[in-house]
């Protein structure tokens, strides 16, 4: 089994977190967002224009770009992690600049090299496959794709189509850390998803308190946090990574407890 089918097949949902890489000691995060139980973690790749992110991601990603991280940067940082957390499933996540500018060949190379899972790239459509996905799949990586509320049923098979790792649901319409859809809409849309899928099905977007973690747990197969994290480096800086700690053990034991029917 792969590194993602494994942090899946636990016996609780994966926790998914997200940081951008750059902005603050993103070595240490890394670190405690292990610590603090995260079962997947997505690494950020910062890019002028992130059009799928809020204000706070926003923020980080001129936060890193200013204080000059570089793609180099960037694999090196997976790379360091892989050698100190062999096991622990890491995604990039970013936009296709970066990662087809020098050509999807030598993208997929060097993420192999690094040690890297999987690759979300927001905006690649699925109908641009080609740019990307072939040359990810021969690297072994994932190619995770993204369903939103207004993936109808008409469009999702296409979304399936040569997805791997698990699927990401957006839950709302719109940019990161802003708003969190209703759980009821939550429900309904993981259970048509599973329904034409055997991917994990993670759920992300606006998720912040161990609450919305637990009811989310409930239904899908991994709960996805990004934007909270994001908010904890900006606000402590250096000073970060215990918070970020502590925030992650509150999640991941709220996350456990929802399948074990222990209240959250």
């Amino acid at each position: 089994m792969t590194r993602l089918a494994t942090a899946f097949a636990k016996p609780h949902p994966a926790l998914v977190t997200f940081v951008t890489a750059g902005d603050g000691p993103t070595a240490a995060i890394l670190d405690a967002l292990v610590e603090g139980g995260a079962d997947v973690i997505e690494l950020g790749m910062p890019f002028t224009d992130p059009m799928a992110d809020g204000p706070a991601i926003q923020a980080a990603n001129i936060r890193s770009l200013l204080a000059g991280t570089r793609t180099a940067d960037i694999l090196a940082l997976a790379k360091a992690f892989r050698h100190r957390h062999p096991d622990v499933p890491l995604v990039l996540m970013g936009y296709a600049n970066p990662m087809t500018i020098r050509g999807p060949e030598w993208f997929a190379a060097a993420a192999q090299d690094a040690g890297v899972d999987g690759v979300i790239c927001v905006d690649i459509p699925p109908e641009e496959d080609q740019e990307l996905g072939p040359a990810l799949r021969a690297a072994g990586i994932d190619p995770i794709r993204l369903a939103t509320p207004t993936t109808d049923a008409a469009r999702l098979p296409q979304v399936l189509n040569g997805a791997s790792g698990f699927l990401y649901y957006v839950s709302v319409a719109g940019i990161t850390g802003l708003q969190q859809a209703q759980q009821t809409s939550i429900d309904e849309a993981v259970a048509r998803l599973k329904a034409h899928t055997s991917l994990p099905v993670a759920v992300g977007f606006g998720v912040r308190t161990p609450e919305q973690a637990a009811a989310i747990a409930r239904v899908a197969d991994g709960v996805v946090v990004g934007s909270a994290i994001v908010e904890l480096v900006a606000t402590h800086g250096t000073a970060a990574p215990a918070y970020v700690r502590a925030y992650i053990q509150s999640l991941s034991q709220a996350i456990h407890a929802a399948r074990e029917g222990v209240p959250a």
